[in-house]
């Protein structure tokens, strides 16, 4: 009975012992399984790891703005440059997986700025990243969606973007398709823009966004108006040498900077020219009030009442100096001014001479590029030599060529009580004014600020008049020069202008460049019918905003230069007559 039990249990045994070989080959290939998958998933995650270190596309900050830069705003806080979210198009060639030679064409259609051959080396060269297009469009990301490649990248890139549109954009600046700055503020202030340490915080101009606004338009206005090629002003606070405004026409958009015609004649530069700060002219009779603060300075002047002979046109050697509007009289100093004789402030220039006049110019900085974070800043035309004709021109404007800053900050220091301060870009807290350079004295100061009234008051900038606020100035015409050579008939008109006269607080100044004559002004394109109307325009829409209220109860004392005035001693002497005739019929 036990030999048949033993012979059953032999099957049984190696029946066990296959099964047991069976479980022991699946535990083999299941942990073989497992080493592979494991193998691959190690594999994908170092690839993936390779991708994001070495092979993803070039994101720095200078090539597609991932780091935002801060926003640039206006000394209020109203925005200026700033940040919208943006997207680039890019494809990685090694990617695709649809046909290459369709998607070339393909390519070619959505972006036509290059040749479908173009398309056809990226896609079959070497590169492993190209954008296609940087700023996409939403229509053309739609388009590109369509095609269905997934090698084509959509890449958010925070875009540089301007709110304002054309606004103070010569002075603001932009950025290349690349997110390079180009010009501007955004160039002068990128690293700051830029930097860690200054923690995406604003950086507030000088510049008050309605001051630039009614500049623009005033100065558009009298652009179109007389068919100038062009215009530029200026606002700049006398205390503190803040540039509230800065135009130049034409303007171009910082958000569509390719967009401006590539400017090709020199009398005419393009819209991304700045020509506040980057032309130099001769700006005619604005230059009087100058060499008077000079004369003033020197005690070449120091009796108003003294009279100089402009009866008729002073020759020197081979050249002859004349009067636009001749008096054709010996004339007082206020009559000088009041009547821009040439004739009368070269015979002051005279008495000045040589040195005290180029010594007074360098310490205006009238012989080298004006100071300001600004670039393309103009480089004055300075005399080679200094005749006794030169001095006597450059006394008058003619024969020396400064930038329009140039004649602000001028104009600044002989208002402000004589100091002589940098111009600035960038807002400026109160106690971080810098202290200056002492250019004439006080006393000088409050002569000049009586002058640039008259000229207001009697004088050629009569039309300038706005009640309440005290204009002063002065008129300045010039004919063009390039390369040495006058242009005849195409002239620079400018009006320097400052208010309240009584405490000055600001300089207006505006250049027409090449205006023309119109029925309205009788033919007539001269500073007084052309600059002058726009800083009349904008003093009277600034001064309420920046505090200066019309207040004709105020205004500068003028009484002790009155009695030098010819037509204040005509106006005297006949009412002199009619209260004689009275007492005759009494």
């Amino acid at each position: 009975m036990n030999a048949p039990a033993a012979g059953l249990a032999l099957p049984r045994d190696r029946a066990i012992a296959k099964i047991n070989d069976r479980v022991a080959i699946a535990h083999y290939r299941l942990m073989i399984l497992m080493l592979l998958f494991g193998l691959m998933v190690g594999v994908i995650g170092v690839r993936l790891l390779y991708l994001a270190l070495f092979n993803a596309p070039d994101r720095s900050p200078r090539v597609s703005g991932i780091v935002p830069r801060a926003d640039i705003t206006d000394r209020n806080g109203i925005v200026l440059a700033g940040n919208i979210k943006g997207i680039s198009l890019a494809i990685r060639p090694p990617r695709i997986i649809g046909d290459r030679e369709r998607l070339a064409v393909e390519l070619a259609r959505l972006f036509p700025a290059r040749p479908v051959d173009y398309y056809r080396r990226i896609l079959s060269g070497k590169r492993k990243f190209v954008y296609l297009e940087r700023g996409a469009t939403p229509a053309k990301i739609h388009a590109v969606r369509l095609l269905g490649e997934p090698a084509i990248e959509e890449v958010p890139e925070p875009k540089r973007f301007y709110p304002q549109g054309t606004m103070a954009s010569q002075a603001i600046g932009y950025m290349d398709i690349g997110g390079v700055p180009v010009s501007g503020m955004e160039a002068y202030l990128d690293k700051r823009l830029t930097s860690a340490a200054n923690g995406g915080k604003p950086v507030a101009l000088s510049i008050d966004s309605r001051v630039q606004a009614a500049m623009e338009s005033a100065l558009a206005a009298q652009v179109v108006k007389h068919s100038a090629v062009g215009g530029a002003g200026i606002v700049l606070d006398v205390h503190t040498g803040e540039i509230l405004a800065m135009a130049s026409l034409p303007v171009f958009n910082s958000n569509a900077p390719g967009l401006v015609p590539v400017g090709t004649d020199p009398l005419r530069p393009d819209a991304r020219y700045n020509r506040a700060i980057s032309s130099v002219y001769e700006l005619g009779s604005t230059f009087k009030m100058i060499t008077f603060a000079n004369a003033i300075e020197n005690g070449v002047i120091t009796d108003f009442g003294k009279r100089y002979d402009a009866t008729a046109p002073l020759q020197v050697g081979r050249f002859k100096i004349k009067d636009d509007h001749p008096e054709n009289r010996w004339m007082s100093i206020p009559d000088i001014m009041i009547h821009s004789s040439n004739i009368g402030t070269a015979r002051i220039a005279d008495e000045i001479g040589e040195a005290r006049t180029a010594a007074f110019f360098r310490k205006l900085g009238f012989d080298r590029p004006v100071d300001l974070e600004l670039g393309a800043r103009g480089k004055p035309l300075w005399p080679a030599f200094w005749a006794r004709t030169t001095v006597m021109t450059t006394a008058y404007g003619h024969g020396i060529a400064v930038s329009q800053l140039h004649l602000a900050n001028a104009y600044a220091a002989l208002i402000n009580g004589g100091i002589l301060r940098p111009a600035t870009m960038l807002k400026r807290a109160p106690g971080d004014v810098p202290p200056g350079q002492r250019v004439i004295s006080e006393a000088t100061s409050h002569r000049i600020r009586q002058l640039m009234r008259l000229v207001v008051t009697h004088g050629t900038g009569k039309t300038g008049n706005v009640p309440g606020l005290r204009i002063g100035g002065k008129t300045g015409t010039a004919e063009k020069n390039l390369n040495g050579r006058y242009i005849h008939n195409s002239l620079v008109t400018t009006f320097a202008g400052a208010f309240p006269m009584d405490a000055p607080r600001y300089v207006v100044i505006v250049t027409m460049d090449e205006p023309q004559g119109i029925k309205e002004t009788y033919g007539f394109r001269t500073a007084a019918w052309t600059a002058l109307p726009a800083v009349k325009n904008i003093i009277a829409r600034i001064g309420p905003m920046l505090g200066v209220i019309p207040d004709t109860s105020k205004d500068i004392d003028l009484s002790d230069l009155k009695p030098y005035i010819y037509e204040e001693q005509l106006a005297a002497k006949d009412r002199e007559k009619k209260e004689s005739q009275i007492h005759a019929i009494d």
